[in-house]
C-alpha cells in the first residue's frame, strides 16, 4: 500500500479507536497558526478595591476574564465505560490559539449524563462520567453493576488530575475556576422530558444504593436538609482546598446551576473558613440558571457571580453596577449560544464574558459550527485590546454613545462598540483635550489609526469598514 494512504487510514483507524479529536478540530489546529503567549499568572485574584467590576492580579493591575469553557476538561465523558480521554494539553492549546485566559473547570455529580434532556443539543445516548471524588471499593455494588463508593475515601485519580490541570492551565497564563459541585443534573436535567426520569439521581453517589454506608441524600443533594451529607460534603470542600490552593490561578464556584440559597452561602462560608487558615486565598463565585436569582446573588457571601437570562441578561446585557464581579457566561442565558456582537455589548456594560463552547462535539452540540467562532475570536480580541487600557478606571457610561454602548473615563479614554453599518455619537462637549482615534474590527482583531479629534462638542465617527467596530478614544 502507498505509504501515505497507509497513514492516512492509519490515523483514521487511531482516531476512532483512541478517541483522539476530530477532523475538524486538526484541521482548524493547523487553519490558526498563531498562537497567543500568555504571562503566566502571578499572585492570587482579589476584587479590585479601584473598580470592583474587576478582579486584580499579583502585579496589581486589574484583569478581564474572558475564555471558552466545556463540559469535559476534569471529567472524562463519553458513550464508552470508561468513557474516552479528554485530551487537556490539546484544550490548552486551542484557548491558546484564541488568546483566551480563563476556563471553567468541569465538574459532575452523577456517574451518568443522559444528554437527551438537553435538547436540539442532546446525543441519542447516555455518557458515562469519571472519574469522579470519591474511591469505589464496595462492598457491595451499585446500581450500575460497579463497586459502591466509600464516601469517607477520596480517589486519587481525581485530585491528582484536579491540580495537574489546573497547574498546567496557570502555566500557560490561564485562570480556573474549580467547579464545585454540578446542579444542573440534578437541579433541571433529572426529570425532563425524553430522559430517563429521575437519571440524574439514580446514578448519584448519594443514592443509597450507590454507597456503602447507605447515605441518602433523597434527591436533596444541594441543601441543608442531610446532616450527614453536608459533613461528606464539607469534608470533600476541605479536600479541593488543600489541592488547590497553594496554586495563584484558582477561583472557586459553588455550583453550576444549582443549590439551595442557604446551601450555596454555607459552601462559600466552609471555603472561606478553610482556606483562611492558608496563606493565600481566591474568590469564590455563585453562578445563575439555578435556585437563586440575582438579588439573592448579589446579597450573598460570594465574590463573583453569574447572571441568568431569568434576571435579563441575554442578547443586550444590563450596565453593571459593580456590587460583585461579574463573569457573564453564555452557558446561563442560552445554555450554547451568543454571537461576536455579545462580546462586545457585554464588555462595553462592565461584564466578564465567558463561552459555553461545544468544542469538539463530543459532550453536545455539532463537532464544529461556524456560528460559533465569531465569539471564541471576539473574546480574544477583547482580552488583547483591554490590556491597553487602564481597566481600574473604567465605567459604563450609556449615556455617552448614540449606540448605547460604552466603557468610558470621561475626558481621559473611551471604548464603543459600534454595530456594523453604523455611526457613533460621542458626547465630548464636557472636555477639552484632544483625543488619539483608533478602530477595531471585531472579524478580526486588526486595528487601524483614525487621526484626532477635539474635546469640546459633540463628535460623530464611522467606522473605516462594514463589519461590527470597536471605536477608541485616549486623550494625549
Amino acid at each position: 500500500m502507498h505509504r501515505r494512504r497507509f497513514l492516512e487510514r492509519a490515523g483514521r483507524a487511531s482516531a476512532l479507536a483512541m478517541g483522539a479529536r476530530s477532523e475538524w478540530f486538526r484541521a482548524l489546529a493547523f487553519a490558526q497558526p498563531q498562537t497567543t503567549t500568555l504571562e503566566p499568572v502571578r499572585g492570587p485574584l482579589r476584587v479590585s478595591a479601584r473598580n470592583p467590576r474587576y478582579f486584580r492580579d499579583g502585579n496589581d493591575r486589574e484583569v478581564l476574564l474572558v475564555g471558552s469553557h466545556t463540559w469535559n476538561s476534569l471529567v472524562d465523558m463519553g458513550r464508552n465505560d470508561p468513557p474516552e480521554a479528554f485530551d487537556f494539553d490539546a484544550y490548552l492549546d486551542f484557548l491558546a490559539r484564541y488568546g483566551h485566559n480563563f476556563i471553567r473547570l468541569w465538574a459532575w455529580d452523577s456517574t451518568t449524563w443522559d444528554t437527551r434532556a438537553n435538547g436540539r443539543l442532546g446525543k441519542d445516548f447516555i455518557h458515562h462520567c469519571a472519574p469522579l471524588p470519591w474511591a469505589r471499593t464496595g462492598p457491595g455494588t451499585a446500581r450500575d453493576g460497579k463497586p459502591r463508593f466509600d464516601l469517607e475515601q477520596f480517589n486519587p485519580a481525581y485530585f491528582d488530575r484536579l491540580r495537574s490541570r489546573v497547574s498546567a492551565a496557570g502555566r500557560r497564563g490561564i485562570y480556573v475556576s474549580v467547579m464545585l459541585f454540578e446542579g444542573w443534573g440534578m437541579f433541571h436535567g433529572n426529570r425532563r422530558r425524553g430522559a430517563k426520569d429521575a437519571w440524574a439521581w439514580t446514578s448519584h453517589p448519594f443514592h443509597p444504593e450507590n454507597n456503602r454506608g447507605g447515605i441518602d441524600a433523597a434527591e436533596k443533594v444541594h441543601s441543608l436538609a442531610h446532616p450527614e451529607v453536608n459533613a461528606i460534603q464539607a469534608a470533600y470542600i476541605r479536600k479541593v482546598v488543600d489541592t488547590v490552593h497553594d496554586l495563584d490561578n484558582v477561583l472557586y464556584e459553588v455550583i453550576n446551576e444549582g443549590g439551595e440559597k442557604e446551601w450555596d452561602w454555607w459552601v462559600v462560608a466552609t471555603i472561606r473558613e478553610y482556606e483562611g487558615s492558608k496563606r493565600e486565598q481566591h474568590p469564590i463565585g455563585i453562578t445563575g440558571h439555578g435556585a437563586e436569582r440575582l438579588k439573592d446573588m448579589l446579597a450573598s457571601p460570594a465574590d463573583w457571580i453569574s447572571p441568568g437570562s431569568q434576571d435579563g441578561f441575554r442578547d443586550d446585557p444590563p450596565a453593571w453596577s459593580g456590587n460583585k464581579v461579574s463573569l457573564l457566561d453564555t452557558d446561563h442565558v442560552w445554555g450554547v449560544g451568543g454571537n461576536g456582537a455579545w462580546v462586545w455589548k457585554s464588555l462595553m456594560r462592565g461584564h466578564n464574558p465567558l463561552f459555553m463552547d461545544p468544542y469538539d462535539g463530543r459532550v453536545l452540540g455539532n463537532r464544529f459550527d461556524p456560528q460559533w467562532e465569531p465569539v471564541r475570536h471576539n473574546l480574544g480580541h477583547a482580552l488583547r485590546l483591554v490590556r491597553r487600557w487602564d481597566l481600574a478606571a473604567m465605567a459604563p457610561r450609556d449615556d455617552l454613545a448614540s449606540t448605547k454602548f460604552c466603557l468610558a473615563d470621561p475626558g481621559n479614554a473611551y471604548a464603543v462598540f459600534v454595530p456594523a453599518g453604523r455611526n457613533a455619537m460621542v458626547a465630548l462637549s464636557q472636555t477639552k483635550n484632544r483625543f488619539a482615534v483608533e478602530w477595531t474590527d471585531a472579524s478580526n482583531g486588526k486595528t487601524v489609526a483614525g487621526g484626532a479629534v477635539e474635546g469640546g462638542a459633540d463628535r460623530q465617527f464611522t467606522a473605516p469598514f462594514q463589519n461590527d467596530a470597536v471605536l477608541e478614544l485616549r486623550s494625549f
